[in-house]
């Protein structure tokens, strides 16, 4: 039987598809690099709100996002837990969340993380360890993803990239951590998974603006 979540990520990738290609014009590259199935880490850079729908509306499979747990307020609480995302809080070990996370994992699900924690320039200057975590403990495969153009503020809309402009959503080449999946995931075992990501991570946005131009 397919969990509630799961259902609600279906639904939500279906929904935030038809938003994303009407309000803006998302160009996706490298998309055929994502495995069509089995459990997969999105690890998405992030300087804008819409970067999240964004990843929904244009990824190729549904995709169940950690968010601040900031975002679950008033009425779109209750949308975002409809369409599968997991609120998380960002200032303690919230182990609700990790254990949704790792259940996604389990299931053969898709997992989106801004492992930057939170907006800013989106280069992936740093990456925080729970991307690194999610990725020892479950050996499932992390794919880049670089979401580019959309900070650019609107001129009816501030808050939003301007209507019908180009977003670029480029999907680099899934890989593994060395010892992902086994029992090594003490302090320092973190700590080089992490500094490994960091520099794939970084690496792919550099190769995501040359090929884009942005």
């Amino acid at each position: 039987m397919t969990p509630p979540g799961a259902r609600g990520a279906v639904a939500g990738h279906r929904l935030a598809r038809g938003v994303i290609h009407t309000a803006w014009r998302p160009r996706v590259l490298g998309a055929w690099r994502t495995p069509p199935a089995g459990p997969l880490i999105l690890a998405v850079n992030h300087t804008h709100n819409v970067d999240g729908p964004v990843l929904l509306g244009t990824a190729p499979r549904p995709v169940r996002f950690l968010i601040k747990r900031e975002a679950f307020v008033g009425p779109l609480g209750p949308f975002l837990r409809g369409i599968g995302q997991i609120g998380v809080d960002r200032e303690a070990t919230d182990l609700a969340a990790v254990r949704a996370a790792n259940g996604v994992l389990e299931r053969g699900e898709v997992l989106g993380i801004f492992p930057e924690g939170t907006r800013g320039r989106g280069d992936f200057a740093a990456v925080r360890a729970g991307l690194a975590y999610f990725a020892l403990r479950s050996g499932a495969p992390v794919q880049p993803v670089a979401v580019l153009g959309g900070d650019r503020p609107g001129r009816l809309l501030r808050p939003l990239p301007p209507l019908r402009s180009r977003v670029d959503v480029v999907f680099g080449e899934p890989f593994t951590l060395e010892g992902a999946g086994g029992s090594r995931r003490g302090r320092a075992a973190l700590d080089r998974a992490s500094a490994e990501l960091q520099a794939r991570l970084a690496d792919h946005v550099r190769r995501a603006r040359r090929a884009t131009d942005r």
